[in-house]
């Protein structure tokens, strides 16, 4: 209990600044929130997926490919349905690389989205508690301009303390979330290393295949 009111007493005494900072913090890690679920959804979903389409090409059964990805929703699922629609229509793997390309240029965005605002967030923070730090100072040095000689040092020393808490509070929030954004870059980078692995395999085995089709 007495750690409780030790962080409410900190947070009181820090000024005003201290409420903008609270909200760029829940804001911040709200996103993050929902960034990490959605990001760890889209790693299962991608998983689960490929392990079923995977077999498929390597039997070099299409149809089959193609029925397990013509429905489903997952990133991997949509990138590998635009290669397998093309499988046999075209004969140049160029082609429906392009094609592989564009779908990923209409994935990445989506991955990304809403990421670059928590670490907007963490440096928002961070001169937020700057600036109500030297807010606090102008004052504290306002305050004791005509003060008792005597009381000055004391005085200014408590003023100072109080304003170091914008600080202290700034980068209490802007550590994690920065630390957050980082982890959500590397979950967005392995879904994205994934995603090509998962393209460059569907493609080796389409031109396997036509390749065959050919010298038959």
């Amino acid at each position: 209990m007495d750690t409780f009111y030790s962080i409410v007493g900190f947070f009181l005494t820090g000024g005003p600044f201290m409420y903008p900072i609270l909200v760029v913090f829940a804001v911040g890690a709200a996103i993050a929130i929902e960034r990490y679920i959605t990001l760890s959804q889209v790693t299962a979903r991608n998983r689960d997926v490929w392990s079923q389409v995977e077999p498929a090409l390597v039997d070099g059964d299409f149809d089959r490919a193609r029925e397990l990805t013509s429905k489903d929703e997952s990133t991997v699922g949509r990138l590998l349905n635009m290669g397998l629609d093309l499988q046999g229509v075209v004969r140049r793997r160029e082609d429906i690389e392009i094609a592989m390309e564009e779908r990923m240029m209409e994935i990445i965005p989506n991955l990304e989205k809403r990421t670059p605002y928590v670490a907007l967030a963490s440096n928002i923070a961070t001169l937020l508690g700057l600036l109500g730090t030297i807010m606090g100072l102008i004052s504290a040095f306002t305050a004791v301009a005509n003060a008792n000689p005597a009381e000055k040092a004391d005085l200014l020393s408590a003023s100072i303390s109080v304003a170091m808490n914008t600080t202290a509070f700034g980068l209490i929030v802007a550590i994690p979330l920065l630390i957050t954004n980082q982890v959500l870059v590397a979950k967005t980078t392995e879904i994205i290393n994934g995603l090509e692995m998962a393209s460059v395999k569907a493609l080796n085995v389409i031109s396997a295949s036509s390749k065959r089709r050919l010298e038959a």
